[in-house]
């Protein structure tokens, strides 16, 4: 099914994990695989590596017209979610890891995050703009409850009231509401909340270590109670397996508070294909032909198009579907189309020093 030979068989399932498997990385020259008897049963799901990452800066740019931002913090490389779709699985590959397994079991932690973010901001070649969290893997992923680092992070932006655009799908992220409250008093603060599916069933094979839908849900209700500007993603749409939920999805986002909406096709870039087609042959082998022939319709007869203007959304009669979908759902919920909050640089200060006027 897949634009790379296809295994004659999908691995079993790895009890709280997305991948089953530790597929060879692109980048080295020799791979490590389990035996060809190996039981998932008699071995169980490899236990999460928390290792130290050394980097020098914090603060990552990007030029791509597709994402609305320039900057993004990410205090963690890798993502214990374990989801199945990830388009972040091969950045572990520059790291010498397996975008499978490892993916979700060595996740790279960057502990002076928050000093390193602080010395950033305080530099006179800062420029004060936007900063995304969660642009490449969840900052709000579990071990985030113990190591605090986002919100370390939170403080530091507050401090500078430096605006911050948050995506996450855990509900951990209502543990700092006070923090994003004080920052969008200066409009420099929102969050959007991801949900795939309303599905409480689906969710622990295709999220395994994220928050329930009801949970998901809750962090909208409780972010909306405290005064942050909170959105939700319907992301990533699953052709054929989780598109028809986006009428209900926007439905139980806007009544839970949710002030804005919008959407992501799913991506498959490099070793996520064939990835995500074993999830698929495991959980839903009556379907995995439609699944697949939706995904070629959206993408030029590919499985991925990493085309700027048309890898977030693809394109084609049944992209178009599902940009009308989402378009009558949100009019008739109460969402606009494509609005998006706006946030204002014009609080920003450095401690000690004089507030900056920026539009």
């Amino acid at each position: 099914m897949s634009d790379s030979p296809t295994p004659p068989a999908a691995p079993p399932s790895v009890r709280g994990r997305g991948a089953a498997s530790n597929p060879a990385n692109r980048f080295e020259h020799l791979t490590l695989e389990r035996d060809a008897d190996w039981n998932p049963e008699d071995d169980p799901a490899p236990r999460t590596q928390f290792l130290r990452d050394r980097s020098a800066s914090i603060i990552n740019y990007n030029d791509s017209p597709d994402i609305g931002f320039d900057a993004s913090v990410n205090p963690y490389r890798g993502c214990e979610h374990g989801c199945a779709y990830c388009y972040a699985r091969p950045f572990h590959e520059y790291l010498g890891f397996s975008p499978g397994l490892d993916f979700e079991t060595k996740i790279m932690v960057k502990e002076n995050a928050p000093e390193l973010l602080r010395a950033e901001l305080a530099s006179a070649k800062w420029k004060p703009q936007v900063i995304a969290m969660s642009g490449v893997t969840d900052c709000y992923q579990p071990v985030e409850r113990r190591l605090k680092l986002t919100r370390r992070c939170l403080e530091v932006l507050a401090e500078f009231r430096n605006p911050v655009g948050i995506v996450t799908k855990n509900h951990l992220v209502t543990r700092d509401a006070d923090v994003l409250r004080e920052l969008a008093k200066h409009h420099a603060a929102v969050v959007f909340i991801s949900i795939t599916t309303l599905d409480a069933t689906l969710t622990p094979k295709l999220e395994p270590r994220a928050s329930l839908p009801a949970m998901r849900l809750r962090a909208i209700e409780e972010l909306s109670a405290a005064g942050v500007p909170v959105g939700v993603m319907v992301a990533p749409v699953l052709p054929a397996i989780t598109d028809h939920e986006m009428p209900a999805i926007l439905a139980a986002a806007r009544k839970a508070g949710a002030r804005s909406a919008g959407y992501v096709v799913l991506r498959l870039p490099f070793a996520v294909k064939n990835l995500f087609e074993d999830w698929v042959t495991r959980h839903f082998p009556d379907r995995k032909e439609k699944v697949f022939n939706r995904i070629r319709d959206l993408r030029d007869g590919k499985l991925n198009d990493a085309n700027f203007g048309s890898r977030m959304s693809g394109h084609g009669i049944f992209a178009e579907q599902i940009e009308r979908m989402f378009d009558v759902a949100c009019r008739k919920v109460g969402f606009t189309p494509g609005e998006m909050p706006k946030l204002s640089t014009a609080a920003f200060r450095r401690p000690g020093g004089t507030q900056m006027s920026l539009l």
